[in-house]
């Protein structure tokens, strides 16, 4: 239910920056105004009425006599046959009618879009000029439309002509009262075809969606990084401006962050999954690690289809598609996709290796070589293949399985477009458009693609060895 509407913006379109006086002044406050008609909506303010009964005196107010403003109600002598409208004017019937006829006889010379009225087409016309004859006296924004100035000049009058009958709050336009009654109704039309969740406004559906193609539109004019949603940005924009005022060895910008970064130091965990009983810091710490429990992977590839728990993870597997390593190894040169494969990395070439089998006494770089080690001890392979029931110790082991059964070849090359099954073999594809080949015959010195056409050469070197023997 909408609720009652204090004014009506006005029908001039014609005036201009030049017509705008602050002529209008209030007699309550002594605030001044453009427009007569928000003049009287501001009165409004004072009377504590919010609807147009109980002001009835002040209708034309403005400073004078409203007796002598007063005019007598105009005749309306032409009627509109389809629908019994009346009009004042033989002109305003015969625009009324186009709405019948369907007639729409002024066309955009821009875009091709046509419209009923020759005013309607000049305010269509300041979208592709940039125009913007209208402007707010009060804050010097400007606007291609008259009536957008009507509205936008609300907020400095503190008109709020929308009420919601349900809880009382009142709103500056229609459309934002009406986007509110839906929480009251629980209205949730706007559904997202990836995952099915629905939510009550289409701009909360368009945000969300962006988890799913991971789009970030939103870009830092001063280093080129972006974000996925407006909030982000500001946030960040506020590093390069120096806005930090809370500090703990690092700074905030936020109080509430400031808060969250000493539970840290405090130890706090306020957020206990429900399942397993671990705590978390963050509230979207436990969102995340509750999908283990649900198994739900909200995050699609748009490339191949693959879904994720997480949106890092996603935005981790983007690179496998685009290809992109934006870190090095500053050791050997190579580059990685991630910052915890390059840490890993890095292991080789300082020797480091923390983590011992207790079986053999082996040791390993990272926690996860270890423990698929120790499944060599254990003979455990809990990864079976639900096509041909083969068991695998590795999951990364039995997803290249499954490949063969489904055909699928996530790696494409971005020089010629081929697809591969497996990465190593796309790496190993890819030093064909480089020219790179990085191994080496030691006989000879003659350089090869891969290990394979290394080996294959050398055995050219063991035959002749044993001739000559």
């Amino acid at each position: 239910m909408e609720g009652g509407k204090l004014s009506d913006p006005p029908s001039d379109t014609s005036s201009t920056l030049k017509n705008h006086k602050r002529t209008h002044e209030c007699s309550e406050c002594g605030k001044s105004f453009a427009r007569q008609s928000v003049l009287l909506s501001h009165r409004k303010v004072h009377v504590g009425s919010e609807s147009s009964e109980g002001l009835e005196g002040e209708k034309f107010f403005s400073g004078k006599n409203p007796e002598d403003l007063r005019s007598p109600p105009k005749l309306r002598p032409y009627k509109c046959e389809e629908c019994d409208l009346c009009f004042g004017q033989k002109s305003s019937l015969l625009i009324h009618q186009k709405i019948h006829t369907g007639e729409k006889p002024y066309q955009c010379l821009e875009c091709g879009k046509n419209f009923r009225q020759k005013t309607h087409l000049r305010n269509h016309e300041r979208i592709h000029t940039g125009e913007k004859p209208y402007k707010c006296w009060e804050c010097g924004k400007s606007f291609s439309q008259n009536a957008s100035l009507w509205v936008h000049e609300k907020i400095h009058a503190g008109i709020k002509s929308y009420k919601c009958f349900e809880c009382g709050k009142s709103f500056t336009l229609s459309s934002s009262l009406r986007s509110h009654e839906k929480k009251h109704r629980g209205e949730k039309n706007e559904k997202c075809l990836e995952c099915g969740k629905c939510f009550t406004w289409k701009s909360s559906l368009v945000q969300h969606q962006r988890l799913h193609t991971g789009e970030r539109p939103y870009e830092c004019l001063e280093c080129e990084k972006r974000f996925m949603f407006s909030y982000e940005l500001q946030r960040h924009q506020k590093w390069h401006k120096k806005e930090l005022s809370y500090k703990c060895g690092e700074s905030f910008i936020s109080p509430g962050e400031f808060q969250i970064h000493q539970r840290i130091h405090t130890g706090e965990k306020p957020f206990k999954c429900g399942d397993c009983g671990k705590c978390f810091s963050r509230k979207h710490n436990l969102g995340s690690h509750q999908r283990l429990h649900t198994g739900e992977k909200p995050y699609r590839c748009l490339e191949c289809g693959k879904c994720f728990a997480q949106k890092g993870a996603l935005w981790e597997h983007h690179k496998i598609h685009t290809g992109e390593k934006p870190y090095p190894c500053f050791e050997c040169g190579r580059f990685y996709r991630t910052l915890s494969i390059l840490r890993n990395h890095i292991k080789v070439h300082t020797g480091e290796k923390n983590y011992k089998c207790l079986d053999c006494g082996r040791t390993f770089a990272n926690p996860f070589s270890l423990r698929s080690h120790s499944r060599i001890h254990t003979r455990e392979k809990p990864h079976k293949c639900s096509e041909c029931d083969k068991c695998f110790s590795q999951k990364n082991t039995l997803v290249i399985h499954q490949r063969i059964h489904t055909g699928e070849k996530p790696y494409k090359c971005s020089d010629c477009g081929k697809c591969f099954a497996h990465y190593s073999t796309l790496y190993r594809h890819t030093r064909n458009h480089t020219g790179e080949r990085p191994y080496k015959c030691a006989e000879c010195e003659k350089t090869f693609h891969c290990p394979s056409q290394l080996k294959i050469h050398q055995k050219v070197h063991s035959r002749d060895k044993s001739f000559q023997l």
